[in-house]
């Protein structure tokens, strides 16, 4: 497909500007401040029009197909939350605007995060942080004010193998230690590990549960204790919370804090779509030190309270990002208690489903019921055949690839998340896809090598495209 540059036609444009009614004086500005010419494409109005759609025909997107990139939800979005958030009263509204005039907006902040600590069974939430790894540098940053507070210091966090990659990085960056924590032949976290990790310097444990195995880990409660007996505090990554809600609370199993992506579990879209919101909820011994402001009730008027005085301080500009807020407050209340569970049951269901379907053709390297996901490997598929070639493979037959080589326990990863979102006939296609894969790789094992065949773009050079990328077009 040529580019813009590439299509233009020199006099041709899609506008018309009116003549300029302001009258000219020469050397108004300095010669060296004028701008040279920029050489924009000149196409017509239908050029560019049909230019873009095409473009955006070639785009994939969960409003186009599945998308079972696992640890991801990536769930289709109700486009009624959509409407809401673009209420005049929302988005016309400044974050400078006095209590007086912002009620609405101070009640719809007040109850969600009421919601939120509901649901996840925290006694307070902050709205703050801007997505899932802002919310876990917030946690962290709560952790170790909690600590200063007490005058203890606690160096270290305990990081499992299987953890999201921002987990580390989010406790280097909040000034920590990290020390990795295997796992056990099961998938959930090594107890007899946990317990000869502990001591004085221990700060507490990162942990998801379900983990990125998918995986519920038996030991929860075990490990809350172990922690909770040396001092410790207890961190959830929350980022997948679409298995449990209404079934278990986080709070309930020991955890201490959570950080939560709302452009996850609670079905606001992701990147493009966002931005993002990764709310961080604590129990009662954590709540003085919440980021300010936050809004609180007196009465029947809501406001912003900065008098906190161990507050870690405000983490984000004016507030979080307001719009995701009123998406996710809309779900909350279209799905209700009842509607929250059948998304974890309808997930965890979806996910057994495909599990069923697809261990007798690919290695399940943990062999156990999946709660919102599962992981496959490439472990004996003939004829040299990766994950890597499995996964372009999959977008010849129309879908996009789960999430690949993540986590990094299970050599050749394939981790599959299909969401509550997804109907049967749609994982019985996925499903028959992968399966036939598994038989080319037998019969025709170079059909998958060199995958994907049937797109604008065929596979690239990964190594090339990360080290040299090309990334703006330039007239040779």
């Amino acid at each position: 497909m040529k580019l813009l540059f590439e299509k233009s036609s020199a006099g041709r444009r899609g506008v018309e500007l009116p003549e300029l009614d302001v009258p000219r004086r020469a050397n108004l500005l300095p010669r060296e401040s004028l701008r040279e010419e920029l050489g924009l494409p000149e196409l017509s109005e239908v050029d560019v029009v049909r230019h873009y759609t095409h473009l955006s025909r070639m785009n994939f997107g969960v409003d186009v197909g599945f998308y079972p990139l696992g640890s991801c939800t990536m769930k289709y979005n109700p486009k009624i939350n959509e409407d809401i958030s673009r209420f005049d009263g929302f988005t016309c509204l400044h974050p400078y605007s006095p209590a007086e005039v912002s009620q609405g907006s101070l009640r719809l902040m007040y109850e969600l995060e009421r919601y939120l600590s509901e649901i996840i069974g925290m006694d307070k939430f902050t709205l703050q942080p801007a997505a899932g790894a802002h919310g876990e540098l917030t946690g962290l940053m709560l952790m170790k004010a909690y600590f200063e507070n007490r005058g203890e210091k606690r160096t270290k966090i305990l990081i499992p193998d299987s953890a999201h990659g921002t987990n580390p990085a989010s406790s280097v960056i909040a000034g920590f230690e990290t020390v990795e924590i295997k796992s056990g032949p099961r998938g959930g976290i090594d107890v007899k590990g946990l317990k000869d990790a502990m001591s004085g310097e221990i700060a507490g444990l990162m942990l998801t549960n379900p983990n990125t195995l998918g995986i519920f880990d038996e030991n929860i409660l075990e490990i809350a204790d172990i922690l909770h007996s040396n001092g410790s505090l207890f961190f959830c990554d929350g980022a997948n919370a679409n298995a449990i809600l209404g079934v278990a609370r986080p709070g309930d199993m020991g955890f201490d804090i959570i950080q939560l992506n709302l452009h996850k579990t609670f079905a606001t879209p992701h990147g493009g779509g966002g931005p993002g919101s990764g709310p961080v909820g604590v129990k009662k011994p954590l709540v003085d030190f919440l980021p300010k402001p936050g809004v609180e009730k007196k009465g029947d008027f809501y406001y912003l309270d900065y008098d906190k005085p161990k507050s870690i301080g405000r983490v984000k500009a004016f507030y979080g990002n307001f719009n995701v807020m009123v998406k996710a407050y809309s779900y909350i209340r279209a799905m209700g208690s009842g509607g929250l569970r059948k998304v974890a049951e309808n997930s965890v269901l979806n996910a057994n489903y495909l599990l069923a379907k697809l261990k007798k053709h690919y290695h399940l390297p943990y062999d156990r019921t999946c709660m919102h996901e599962f992981v496959l490997s490439d472990q004996g598929m003939p004829n040299g055949v990766t994950t890597n070639d499995v996964a372009k493979r999959l977008l010849d037959y129309g879908f996009h690839a789960p999430t690949v080589y993540f986590p990094l326990i299970v050599h050749g990863a394939i981790m599959i998340e299909p969401t509550e979102t997804e109907s049967k006939e749609t994982l019985d296609e996925f499903a028959d896809a992968m399966i036939k894969i598994r038989e080319e790789a037998e019969k025709d094992p170079d059909l998958l090598k060199s995958a994907p065949r049937n797109l604008p773009v065929s596979r690239l050079d990964a190594v090339k495209a990360a080290r040299e990328p090309r990334l703006r077009w330039k007239k040779e």
